[in-house]
């Protein structure tokens, strides 16, 4: 890994942490005029038009066929398109503004949650160690989550609800993060375009039947044009370049390398939040901090572990000559 290609790939993974990271302040802005679900699915129905063309041109026509897989890029786009961001939007509007910052800081234990999900999908016990850290990322959310006010959330307040909500879109994440390895063949933008059309494609179908039923009402075109600027910034910024940047970079970088990157989501939110005159408590920061210094311990311990296995293999491999 040249120095060149660890410049590139880190800028790219930054552009895309700190997209992510602004999307969650400008998401809060548009819910001031549109709901969170017909928001997501308008975005995300402008971003896989976009794809489609983007793979058609890059890839040509063959790459749109699904190969029998239909049902598993339907499953796993499903899971982020649909679980993702319906439910962590929709939790981050209960909550108010301090559903912004909670979604930033669950974007960020996302690496831990992958360790768990491993752990119960496929029996990949984690070591102690990364035991250890999940542990203490999971006790900086909860600081971020009750900010001090253990019993209230403990006896079922009203926060309790838009909690799950998010935790359950960012585990859908997760899953669709996994489920890119049942789809090792593909190219990135095959895997993420087809598992996008999909997956809005339940979407839609959910926010139509809402709507039938009378839950949803359908926004009229002016509140859809008055957020124009904000699905600018979603589908354009915080949709295809970010999903492209930080494939792209973590490509360069590897993943080990890469995933640092994700804590520069909840930084930046922090940041736009405290601009726009939130007062970010002892609880948000200390919490956060904890969840970095958990992904980062992780990461340098993950590191040291492949350090020790490619020194053992080397030595293993001389030994045979």
């Amino acid at each position: 890994m040249n120095k060149e290609h660890i410049m590139k790939g880190a800028l790219l993974c930054l552009i895309a942490s700190m997209a992510w990271g602004a999307m969650f302040p400008v998401a809060e802005s548009a819910f001031a005029h549109l709901d969170p679900f017909y928001f997501s699915v308008i975005r995300y129905s402008v971003v896989s038009l976009l794809l489609l063309v983007f793979l058609w041109i890059k890839e040509g026509r063959q790459a749109l066929r699904l190969e029998g897989r239909g049902v598993s890029l339907w499953f796993f786009g499903t899971m982020a398109f649909t679980i993702y961001n319906l439910l962590v939007f929709w939790g981050q509007n209960q909550l108010g503004t301090s559903g912004v910052i909670l979604a930033s800081v669950m974007e960020a234990l996302m690496p831990m949650l992958s360790v768990l999900v491993l752990w119960m999908y496929k029996g990949q016990k984690p070591q102690p160690f990364t035991i250890g850290c999940i542990a203490l990322a999971l006790v900086g959310c909860f600081l971020v989550i009750t900010k001090g006010d253990f019993r209230t959330f403990l006896l079922g307040g009203d926060s309790l609800l838009p909690v799950l909500l998010i935790l359950l879109g960012v585990l859908g994440w997760v899953i669709y993060t996994i489920g890119g390895n049942h789809f090792a063949s593909w190219s990135v933008l095959r895997y993420s375009t087809l598992s996008c059309v999909l997956g809005t494609g339940t979407s839609l179908v959910i926010v139509l039947l809402l709507t039938a039923l009378d839950v949803l009402h359908a926004p009229s075109l002016q509140s859809v044009f008055s957020v124009g600027y904000e699905l600018g910034f979603m589908i354009g910024v915080a949709g295809i370049l970010a999903l492209l940047s930080w494939n792209a970079g973590v490509k360069l970088l590897t993943p080990i390398n890469g995933i640092l990157f994700i804590n520069f989501v909840p930084v930046t939110t922090f940041l736009i939040s405290v601009w726009q005159g939130y007062q970010i408590t002892m609880y948000d920061a200390g919490g956060t901090l904890l969840i970095i210094l958990a992904l980062i311990s992780n990461n340098l311990f993950q590191r040291k572990k492949l350090k020790l296995a490619v020194s053992g293999r080397a030595a293993s491999k001389e030994a045979s000559f």
